[in-house]
């Protein structure tokens, strides 16, 4: 009974604000889950297509400038006592002042993101994620953190819909379209107009048969012929981990860096598989931009693109994994294969990925050490992410469960700062 008493005063205690979240009914789940266990839950508003999929009461819509935003917020938090704030993806520029405001107020922040390891696993981080992530790059931290934690329980495979994405994708953004003239003031931080995006879903999810019998063909060329390659998957063009966390302004540069450096110093027998990303909206033709440079730079022979097909199949097989900061490159390196990052990643650490040049990678590419990479892998699982997934009711389902119980297991120490009950005992080294 104690410890119902405990709880209650607890929930009563912490009022949650959330921002924007991903394109769906994600934070609607969330909202009610939060309401079911006690807590108090507002939401913010941006667009018609956020409050398409908000359906809980304390619904605020924001229709002002981004000038006015920082003391709209203000007013928010102060008006409904809010303790804790949750969005996905800390790059968006709305989100970027947000937390500028919650951290001088002292205010936890939970930031959601795609998962560090997928599939099955998304991301929720205390201040930040990916390139902003307080978690060390010192491969000694987390071999000293992991001594302290048990064994990993048996994982489930989470279950996922492309058609769900498409479909959430076009009814978001066509709410957003047809709501205009009331948020007269949202500018969208993707850099194409709603309806662009909405057509290219509707043409991906159209021709995903053909794409897949075109991948497939593919795929049997290489296993037939016992072809030896490296993979390179793509990551969305408007992607923050691209524009912010790297050097590139975008895919189409990525691309061109990458095949410059294959066409230069790669072995001639190799081949470069080139992997569109799952979740591309099909706005820009990334298999024609590919094929129009392989062929100027000579390799066209060696350089396949692959529209579909299973990552975890290809990341198998392949020599290496080239990513700017994609989570193949954590799926490719709990298989043993060697990966070099072109950007920041959380992943990127000694011992665990090529420290060298991409120029030098393709011939003599370096293996992770095993122990190294799942310590770290332990490390991340146990404090910054969850089973689940977005786009099926049961990775859904599991996702709102698990991110429930981060955070009834969130506790303030005695100096202010946020951590975990289950790392209270490992705190000693905390994370600079």
């Amino acid at each position: 009974m104690l410890n119902i008493l405990q709880n209650n005063a607890v929930s009563s205690s912490r009022r949650f604000l959330l921002l924007q979240g991903l394109m769906g009914p994600f934070f609607h789940e969330i909202g009610k889950a939060f309401r079911k266990a006690g807590y108090e839950v507002y939401k913010i508003n941006f667009n018609g297509g956020d409050q398409l999929f908000w359906r809980l009461p304390h619904g605020i819509n924001f229709t002002g400038s981004m000038d006015e935003w920082p003391g709209f917020l203000t007013d928010v938090i102060t008006k409904h006592g809010i303790t804790d704030v949750m969005l996905f993806g800390d790059c968006r520029p709305l989100h970027r002042k947000a937390a500028s405001v919650c951290i001088e107020r002292g205010l936890r922040v939970y930031v959601f993101e795609e998962g560090y390891i997928r599939p099955d696993w998304v991301t929720l981080e205390l201040d930040g994620v990916n390139g902003h992530s307080s978690l060390p790059r010192d491969p000694a931290w987390y071999r000293e953190q992991a001594a302290h934690l048990p064994p990993l329980p048996p994982h489930v495979q989470v279950p996922s819909s492309f058609r769900r994405r498409a479909l959430e994708a076009v009814a978001y953004n066509a709410a957003d379209l047809l709501t205009r003239w009331y948020f007269k003031n949202w500018h969208d931080y993707r850099p194409w107009h709603p309806w662009t995006e909405g057509v290219g879903w509707l043409k991906r999810l159209w021709r995903r048969d053909a794409a897949r019998e075109r991948t497939e063909k593919i795929m049997a060329e290489v296993a037939d012929h016992n072809l030896p390659y490296m993979l390179f998957p793509l990551q969305l063009d408007a992607d923050a981990q691209i524009r912010l966390h790297s050097d590139f302004d975008g895919i189409a540069g990525a691309i061109r860096f990458v095949l410059e450096s294959f066409a230069k110093h790669a072995p001639r027998d190799l081949y470069l598989l080139v992997k569109e990303h799952p979740l591309d909206n099909g706005v820009k033709d990334w298999s024609a931009l590919t094929r129009k440079i392989a062929r100027k730079l000579g390799v066209a022979d060696r350089v396949r693109y692959l529209e579909s097909g299973d990552i975890a199949q290809m990341v198998r097989a392949a020599k290496g994994v080239v990513t700017i900061n994609s989570t193949t490159g954590t799926l490719a390196l709990i298989c043993n294969v060697p990966v070099i990052t072109l950007g920041q990643a959380i992943y990127d650490l000694p011992d665990i990925t090529d420290q060298g040049t991409l120029d030098h990678f393709w011939g003599a590419p370096t293996p992770p050490d095993p122990v190294t990479f799942e310590d770290f892998r332990r490390v991340l699982i146990d404090r910054c992410l969850i089973e689940g997934g977005f786009f099926s009711p049961e990775g859904l389902k599991l996702l709102v469960q698990g991110t429930l119980r981060r955070i009834n297991r969130t506790t303030p120490s005695e100096d202010g700062k946020v951590f975990t009950i289950s790392h209270l005992q490992t705190s000693s080294s905390s994370r600079q």
